[in-house]
């Protein structure tokens, strides 16, 4: 039986189209509270929390003064403030974090910084802390119940 392994692939990986990232440039600053459904992809300067219902890649020459809050995280730069991760908090070896880290899963590379306490969290512990830590959240859609069956 022969099968179209490319078929199987997009079954199994979720597409994500180039319009559904949100990005902050190298090279963009932005003072203020960030809130989207999509991901986010921050290489430049933010002063302020930023929410994602989806994941969040910092480059690594990111800088963020405030807050961070989403399902799963890839960190690389550079930031001040506490951060909230309802699923994977993966923090790789160049990123220097200052603050409080409140994560269900965490995955550090040798050589990364954490200057902070480290909280195991589960995704409702998450849920109740993020309800308040965003105030442009309730300005999204809801998310569709999930049918248990």
């Amino acid at each position: 039986m022969n099968m179209d392994l490319s078929k199987v692939k997009k079954a199994v990986e979720p597409e994500v189209s180039v319009n559904d990232i949100s990005r902050i440039s190298l090279g963009t600053s932005i003072k203020g509270e960030i809130c989207s459904e999509n991901d986010i992809r921050v290489d430049g300067k933010v002063e302020g929390k930023i929410y994602s219902k989806g994941k969040i890649v910092v480059g690594p020459q990111a800088v963020i003064n405030g807050g961070l809050a989403c399902q799963n995280v890839d960190f690389l730069g550079t930031m001040t403030g506490d951060i909230y991760v309802k699923d994977l908090f993966t923090v790789k070896s160049k990123a220097v974090i200052s603050g409080n880290v409140n994560v269900n899963k965490l995955q550090v590379e040798m050589g990364a910084q954490i200057n902070g306490t480290c909280h195991m969290i589960t995704p409702e512990e998450y849920d109740k802390a993020v309800s308040d830590f965003v105030s442009m959240k309730n300005q999204l859609k809801p998310e569709a119940p999930v049918s248990k069956k």
